[in-house]
């Protein structure tokens, strides 16, 4: 029987990237679920669902990390079709409501939250706040969430490992963190110069090796789960991201997956 939080990615890189997030009923149905971005169809997400036996009723909000289309490509649809609350922060907001992927649908269910403000999302079950990570989009941020009294860190596209970040996940049962790319693929690969320079300046993404330092900073007694998400087509492999921060969780009974860029991962039980 499936019982407590489940998370799941339905697709997670340039590809697309779209998240769940959900609690189990005692009678191992999932009572509550949040969607994390929504770069992949509400088709998709319902046809993956549909074969955990799960029902996307159980969605109550959608939270959106930044406006990059890898991660908006079908908010609009979800807006649309599902009738849910987006929740993003105000700046987000604001580009979202003129964002051509967006504008249609989206102020009907924009839901604000502020700084520092901890959002209950599901009535005295999930709590949400965000931190700003720097990234080339318009506004880029990662997600605080507690639910039941499991702590979940997400932190998808960020150019550098910030303090906010940092603190956050050294008190988090799962932290899901970008592992973008290797540093020798980049840079010895066949990317432009200004490219490289964009990936790996400061706010475009972090690698294997920054993801891994972050890891061993974050490293702590009630860390169950740490995800590797965003993984690069071109410059990373599942293997090597998976080398590297194994390297940093050490002999700690830490779960570390990468995920798959664009296909579904299990339904994991955190």
């Amino acid at each position: 029987m499936r019982t407590g939080i489940s998370f799941q990615s339905f697709s997670s890189g340039s590809c697309g990237n779209c998240y769940l997030l959900g609690s189990a009923d005692s009678g191992g149905r999932m009572s509550d679920a949040v969607i994390i971005d929504a770069g992949v169809s509400p088709r998709t997400v319902k046809r993956v669902m549909t074969s955990e036996g799960l029902d996307t009723g159980c969605i109550r909000a959608v939270l959106v990390t930044h406006d990059h289309c890898d991660h908006i490509r079908s908010l609009g649809s979800f807006c649309k079709h599902f009738h849910l609350p987006v929740i993003v922060p105000e700046r987000l907001g604001d580009i979202l409501s003129s964002h051509p992927l967006t504008r249609d649908h989206f102020s009907e269910v924009r839901s604000d939250i502020a700084p520092g403000e901890k959002r209950e999302i599901i009535g005295g079950r999930l709590y949400a706040s965000f931190f700003e990570v720097p990234h080339d989009a318009g506004y880029t941020v990662g997600y605080d969430i507690l639910f039941d009294n499991h702590r979940f860190v997400i932190a998808t596209d960020c150019g550098a490992v910030t303090d906010e970040l940092m603190r956050a996940a050294s008190s988090a049962g799962t932290v899901v963190i970008e592992s973008n790319y290797d540093e020798d693929m980049l840079f010895d690969g066949n990317y432009p110069e200004e490219l490289k320079e964009r990936i790996a300046g400061g706010h475009g993404h972090i690698s294997n090796a920054e993801c891994a330092d972050a890891v061993r900073g974050f490293l702590h007694e009630g860390l169950k789960n740490v995800f590797l998400c965003h993984l690069s087509q071109n410059n990373n492999t599942r293997e090597l991201a998976l080398e590297s921060a194994l390297k940093a969780v050490e002999d700690a009974p830490v779960r570390v997956i990468a995920l798959p860029r664009e296909t579904p991962s299990p339904l994991f039980n955190l």
